[in-house]
């Protein structure tokens, strides 16, 4: 029997779809999980009863002018496929999606002149942050995609290494689609909604296909339009960005 993860418990406790899985069910029969869930529940309980500092002077703007400047940097020294993905660019990316659920845990916790100053973060740190790392794994998860869309193998097909990358993507989305419907970013937010589904489908398929299985995901992923979506808000959010800069530049003159 398979355990739920730490993931899927974290989901559970915040009474979140678990996919692919009726966690209810299965806590139900499975002692190890739940020892599993109440030590995370305690764990989680007691986070919330710390108290937590006011938020210094202008405390949004220098988290931004931290985390910009180290996404830059990573952002030239462009990497081959497996460096990208496993390299310093995706920790420097984690790193500022972290700071963005921070400041949604500490908006909930803070008193209500500090809410204002969170909502500042949220206005003008959260979107850029988000239109960075959504970048990012947009372009991850087209490659993905193209590699299979493209890949004309005749006879067995081996895709357990897209499996795994797409698994990968699948906990990333999950999180940025989240953060996406708390900014109210509806084409981005459903954008992730399509692509989860897309990259489920692709993990939980067989590793290996013959010719009529897989011509079954390739079609599959050519009538979502998924690749043409990818790239339609691929390109807005980096215009949206470049904009971002331009505005900043003519400012600061």
């Amino acid at each position: 029997m398979k355990h739920l993860s730490e993931d899927d418990l974290v989901l559970y406790y915040y009474g979140e779809r678990v996919p692919g899985v009726s966690a209810e069910e299965h806590l139900g029969s499975c002692a190890a999980c739940r020892t599993s869930l109440e030590s995370l529940r305690q764990t989680l309980d007691a986070m919330n009863s710390l108290a937590v500092p006011e938020p210094v002077e202008n405390y949004e703007t220098r988290v931004w002018q931290r985390v910009y400047p180290a996404i830059e940097a990573v952002e030239i020294r462009r990497r081959r496929w497996f460096d990208w993905m496993f390299g310093q660019r995706k920790w420097v990316l984690a790193g500022a999606m972290a700071l963005i659920v921070m400041g949604a845990f500490m908006a909930g916790r803070i008193s209500q002149k500090s809410q204002l100053k969170v909502a500042a973060l949220s206005g003008q740190v959260r979107e850029r942050i988000l239109m960075v790392a959504v970048g990012e794994h947009l372009e991850r998860s087209q490659m993905i995609l193209i590699e299979l869309a493209n890949n004309e193998t005749k006879g067995l097909v081996d895709i357990s290494e897209q499996q795994v990358l797409a698994e990968d993507l699948v906990n990333e989305n999950r999180l940025y689609r989240q953060v996406a419907l708390k900014s109210g970013d509806k084409s981005v937010s459903n954008l992730l909604d399509e692509l989860e589904r897309v990259l489920l489908d692709i993990a939980h398929s067989p590793s290996k296909l013959d010719s009529a299985e897989f011509d079954d995901i390739r079609r599959r992923i050519e009538a979502e339009g998924i690749l043409f979506k990818i790239r339609v808000v691929g390109s807005n959010l980096k215009a949206r960005e470049r904009g971002r800069v331009r505005q900043g530049q003519s400012k600061s003159l």
